[in-house]
């Protein structure tokens, strides 16, 4: 079989959830077919400016097609279009110029689909969000293959979104709730779809003494990987942190793992590393108390199936029903809904190390069984052939 994703963004560098999920599945794949990466040569997922070569590479046997965006993203510009997009009445037109604006927009990748059709056996498109997927996908909608990772979030509900997600032969869902919102959003039952997710690639070697010796990190800590955004609450994060630390945990610091626009205030206690790499990451995992995830949407949080495997339990906003109910399935972390009940929590899971260590065995029981790659490739496999099945 011949398969093409299409994702925004793509490469070693880029570490964000959806791209992260891309470039795992499609080397992973391999084995199984020739498998081709159709991207864009943005890194920098706020400009889109073009970063990387226009032209085909293969990267740990995956063939890969980067094509130049045609325009950067004006920031600015574009968060006041949206704000005003999702506070006043618009068209549908209103809509197209938000997604226009929204990116990245590249003329010759979706030339490339549209000529290339027939040379692939199916399309996968990672992320409903951005342009390559909306103006993408219905160019090819008898081979499409959607992995949406929708979040309850405002842009969901654009009426732009309810054609897309009634065009593709099958949807990949990461977990079970992300499934349920979409069908009720679209009411889209009749498409195929199926439960998948993602696995992860653990390092061989990991070691929690080296990450504090790297950092000159002794005393405890909690850890947040992620981007530095406030589409990912980072804020309040740092916000709650510096309150319950100040009252209640003066010797905890929290670590931060990422990078991203949002502004990080000087404090004694917040440790910014910005990006690190994967072997930094795990030991970072390992030699952390608990990891914290605030972000209120998510479609699978790969970084919590990342520190279950590490053995870790996690801290969860319980505004993501993604993420609270992976939490109740695994008996793996403990979610919150404001500053009180974070404080409480996170003061009981660092005043009990029994329970941390349960939490987190649990969870690395529950990551083993339903994410290991085997059971991954499977879900994939099954997906492509029920979508050829579908349209030959």
């Amino acid at each position: 079989m011949k398969v093409a994703f299409v994702v925004q963004r793509y490469g070693p560098e880029v570490n964000g959830g959806a791209e992260l999920l891309c470039r795992w599945v499609a080397e992973h794949l391999v084995p199984y077919g020739d498998i081709h990466v159709l991207t864009t040569c943005a890194l920098d997922y706020m400009r889109w400016e073009n970063v990387y070569p226009a032209g085909e590479d293969v990267q740990n046997a995956v063939h890969v097609h980067r094509f130049p965006v045609d325009y950067p993203r004006n920031v600015r510009l574009f968060e006041r279009y949206s704000r005003s997009l999702f506070m006043e009445q618009h068209t549908y037109l209103d809509e197209l110029e938000w997604m226009r604006q929204q990116g990245p927009v590249s003329t010759e990748l979706l030339d490339y689909i549209e000529q290339q059709r027939a040379a692939f056996d199916a399309f996968i498109f990672i992320t409903y969000l951005y342009a390559t997927s909306y103006f993408g996908l219905p160019l090819v909608p008898g081979k499409a293959i959607l992995v949406p990772a929708a979040h309850d979030e405002p842009m969901l509900y654009l009426s732009m979104f309810r054609a897309l997600f009634n065009i593709p032969r099958y949807i990949i869902f990461n977990t079970h709730a992300e499934q349920r919102l979409v069908h009720r959003v679209f009411g889209n039952r009749h498409i195929p779809s199926s439960v998948v997710g993602t696995g992860i690639n653990v390092p061989a070697d990991v070691s929690a003494e080296r990450f504090r010796r790297k950092y000159g990190l002794r005393g405890p800590f909690v850890l947040y990987v992620g981007r530095i955004d406030k589409s990912k609450n980072v804020p309040e994060l740092l916000d709650y942190f510096s309150h319950v630390q100040g009252a209640h945990l003066p010797d905890l610091k929290l670590v931060l793992i990422g990078r991203g626009p949002a502004q990080i205030p000087p404090h004694p206690a917040i440790v910014p590393l910005g990006f690190v790499s994967e072997e930094d990451k795990f030991d970072a995992l390992q030699a952390a108390a608990v990891l914290i995830v605030p972000s209120r949407y998510e479609s699978l949080s790969m970084t919590v199936l990342e520190a279950w495997l590490m053995g870790k339990p996690v801290l969860v906003n319980g505004a993501c029903d993604v993420l609270k109910e992976q939490c109740l399935r695994s008996n793996g972390g403990l979610y919150y809904r404001n500053y009180d009940e974070f404080a409480l929590v996170l003061r009981t899971l660092l005043s009990l190390p029994e329970l941390q260590s349960q939490l987190g065995r649990q969870g690395q029981v529950y990551t083993r069984a339903s994410y290991s790659w085997p059971v991954i490739e499977k879900g994939y496999l099954y997906a492509i052939a029920r979508g050829i099945s579908a349209w030959e």
